[in-house]
Formats: C-alpha cells, structure tokens, sequence
C-alpha cells in the first residue's frame, strides 16, 4: 500500500529531483513525455520496481499501468529475466561480435510468426532502438525498390528520425508539435501523411506519384495517439494497393509486438467477422521493439530473406550498430519471450477488458462523454462521445479532461500514462487484487475528469 497517502512528501522529493535534473538534462527528462508536460505537476522520479508496482524517491508505491511504455510484460523485475540478465552480464557486458544468443533471439522471432501458418520472415536483423528499426527498415525499401517516397499515416508515430516525425503522434501530440525543429524541408517532404483508415486516401497518393513510392508504413494497430484500431479490412487491403503498386508495406509492431499476442497484431487481427486475417495478408519488412528488449535497449526488424539479405554485409543497403545485439540486452528479451506463453497472454486479455470496463463504468456513472479504445489487450481512453478513426478526430476530444482524472489516479497510488495519447499497459503481475485497488480509485477520478473545466 501506499506509505504516504497524502502525496506531500512524494511531492517535496520529487520536485527537488526535478529541479536538480532540470540543472543539467534538458527539460529534466531523457524523453519528452516524462515531463508531464500534458498533465501538468511534477514528475516521479522512480528509484525500484517490482511486479505491478513502482516507487518513487520518496518511497511511495504505485500500481504501474505504463510498463517502461510496453515491455515489462511479465512485470517488473521478474525473477527468471533478472537472473539471464545477471548471468549474461557475469559473462561480460559487450564484445563487439556475434554471440550464438543473438541467432536464438532471431530463432525466436522467427518462430513466433510462423507459428501462425504463414511463412512472413525468415531473417531478422537486431538493432538497439525502435527508432533504428523504422529508420532502417525505410532505408531498406528505398534499396529495395529504388523509389524516395514513404507514405505514413497521421498521428502514427515511428520513432524520431527526420523523415518521420510529420505528424506524429505519442510526445509529438502532447508537446502540441506538427513536427520537429532541425528537420529540412526536402527531407520531411519525401514523406506524405495521409489520414489513417483512409483507404482512397492511400489509393489517390499512388496514382498521384504513380512509381515513386518505395513503401507504406503503418503501426499495425495505431497505439501512439491513444489505441485507435485499424478498421475492419484495413490493413489487408492496405497490403494489396501496395503491392499492387510494387512497394513494400512496413509493419510497424514496436509497440504491439509480442505483446497483444505471440506473433504481434498481425497474428490476433480480425475481420468484421471476428475471423483472424494472417492468412490474408503480409508485410515485407516488419519492425519490434519493447517487448522484444525485456526492458532493456533492444528493437529488431525482420523479413523475408529476398528483403532483408539486401542490407550489408550481402547488399548494397549499409546498416551497423556497435551494440546491436548486445548480450545482456539479448537475455533479457529472450528470457521474456520464451516465458510469455498462452497463459500469460490470456492473462492480459482477461486483466485488460474487466479494466477497460471499469474505467468505461465509473466515467459513465460520471456522465463524461468518453469511448474505451481497444487493440487486443492494449486499451485508451477518449474523452469524445464518438472515439476517434483518426487523429484528427483523437485532437477533437476533450483532452483537458484527462489531467484532472491522472492526478486523481496518481494520488491513489495509481500511476497512469502522464499523457492522453498513449496506451495503458497492464502485465503478468497485475493480479486480481491490484485490479481491484486501481477499480477503487477510478469513482473519485471520472468525478475530477467531470468537473473539470476548458482552458480558457
């Protein structure tokens, strides 16, 4: 339980935290989001996790619904992935070389989509960050099919690198940014954004720049403008215009992969029939992040070998990291897929949708106009009476709403996304009983969501 129902000292403690980082980090923080920057106050600095729960400097303990934003989908410090992580580091911590982990990790990837029936990759390649899987997968298909133009949708975010960040969602929304500083213009305008679950939109681009596309990226279900799912045949349909175009179709699954299901959103993805669609689709390069890295930094892209084996040493598409695949990071996410089972994902499922229904309940009860937002066990909250297909919809909502209800929430111990634009993420360890604290304290904070009034 909480040591300091009040939140005074948390407060005292953090802020001095905060003033200090703020001395000598920008803004405090090592990424955006983490500054509150949307919802206002200070932000806790966290000191320890274990399971569901986080702690602060000042010794408060919180039920954890952001997960390290994926992850920790076991829950933190898992006994198995700290002991891999221990013993891998016992080994030593970077070699600059292949190790035989790194062919099992791919072995891993692998195996978990074509578990689904389907054949969609047979090599992987493993990189540090989800921003340098996006970035390389995008420098691939410009090898691949010799054509500059990349087509995104708005509100998706893909990592920072400069020709992705035209409307982007997750920090990027709740910094209120269209864009970024420092990215030229040629640069951002070898990219065309076009509204998500937009089909026309997507085949009027192709006839409009008829063989200049070299690839369409997508989060396979959106998760960085809030949980905003693709519509029913979307992304099967998306495949076919691209394919038919000869481009290539990025999956994004940094944020879905291995956590709404073994093999990602592709392998759980249903029709308007409640049909599963893997065998209906592809994709020709496929991105993962979060979870794949158990926590640490970790992110891979993975395809079929005609694809991937045109980026060096074998083709002419140059990618390296130092740390690409750095053992210790390398046990901690093999350690977490293979202890990720069916039960573990039915688990999230069933944790997910009675949350989901409680939150839906208690801002229900307090009359605010509100739609919960779901792709598989990853959920948001819009604060709009009809949700939202697209961004431009999801920044239409009462977004004002959702401070009033964070802080509500953090105040019970209960540490939410600090941001409107994101998923909540719940874990392995949430338990029946740490669902039932964060029921308890979702009445008093749909009563704040409602009372809370417009910025002027």
């Amino acid at each position: 339980m909480t040591t300091d129902p009040t939140g005074a000292a948390a407060a005292d403690a953090n802020s001095e935290l905060f003033g200090r980082a703020r001395r000598s980090i920008p803004g405090g923080v090592n990424s955006p989001v983490r500054a509150y920057g949307s919802v206002g106050g200070t932000p806790r600095f966290l000191v320890r996790a274990k399971g569901p729960h986080v702690y602060d400097a000042a010794g408060r303990e919180y039920v954890d619904l952001v997960s390290s934003w994926g992850p920790m989908i076991l829950g933190h410090a898992r006994d198995e992935v700290v002991e891999a992580v221990q013993a891998a580091a016992a080994r030593g911590l970077s070699f600059g070389a292949t190790t035989p982990a790194e062919t099992e990790l791919a072995e891993e990837i692998i195996g978990r989509l074509t578990a689904s029936g389907r054949e969609p990759v047979d090599r992987v390649r493993l990189v540090s960050t989800g921003t340098e899987a996006t970035m390389t997968a995008i420098r691939l298909a410009r090898g691949v099919t010799g054509r500059d133009l990349i087509i995104k949708f708005a509100g998706h975010y893909h990592g920072h690198s400069d020709g992705l960040l035209a409307e982007a969602g997750s920090g990027v929304a709740t910094l209120a940014l269209p864009g970024s500083a420092g990215v030229p213009a040629p640069i951002a305008g070898q990219t065309l954004v076009l509204p998500y679950n937009d089909l026309d939109a997507v085949r009027a681009a192709f006839a409009a720049h008829e063989g200049r596309i070299a690839a369409v990226i997508t989060e396979s279900a959106a998760c960085n403008m809030g949980v905003v799912p693709p519509a029913p045949g979307f992304n099967t349909e998306l495949a076919r215009i691209v394919h038919d175009a000869g481009a290539l179709l990025i999956l994004d699954e940094v944020l879905t992969g291995f956590r709404v299901g073994p093999a990602g959103w592709w392998g759980v993805e249903t029709d308007g029939d409640g049909d599963t669609v893997a065998e209906d689709y592809e994709a020709d390069i496929y991105t993962f992040g979060k979870v794949v890295g158990g926590g640490l930094p970790l992110a891979a892209l993975a395809g079929r070998a005609e694809v991937m084996e045109q980026l060096a040493p074998l083709g002419p598409v140059y990618q390296a990291g130092t740390l690409s695949g750095n053992p210790v990071a390398v046990a901690a996410g093999l350690t977490t897929l293979r202890l990720a089972d069916a039960d573990v994902y039915a688990h999230l499922d069933a944790a997910a949708a009675r949350l989901s229904a409680s939150v839906d309940a208690a801002l229900t009860d307090a009359g605010v106009a509100h739609r919960m937002q779901h792709a598989g066990n990853l959920f948001s909250v819009i604060f709009a009476e009809d949700g939202a297909k697209d961004y431009d919809e999801v920044r239409a909502q009462e977004s004002w709403r959702y401070a009033p209800f964070f802080h509500s929430m953090l105040e019970s111990g209960i540490s939410l996304p600090p941001s409107v634009f994101e998923a909540w993420f719940l874990s392995a360890a949430h338990d029946d009983a740490t669902l039932t604290r964060i029921e308890d304290a979702l009445p008093a904070a749909a009563r704040a969501a409602a009372e809370a009034q417009p910025p002027a």
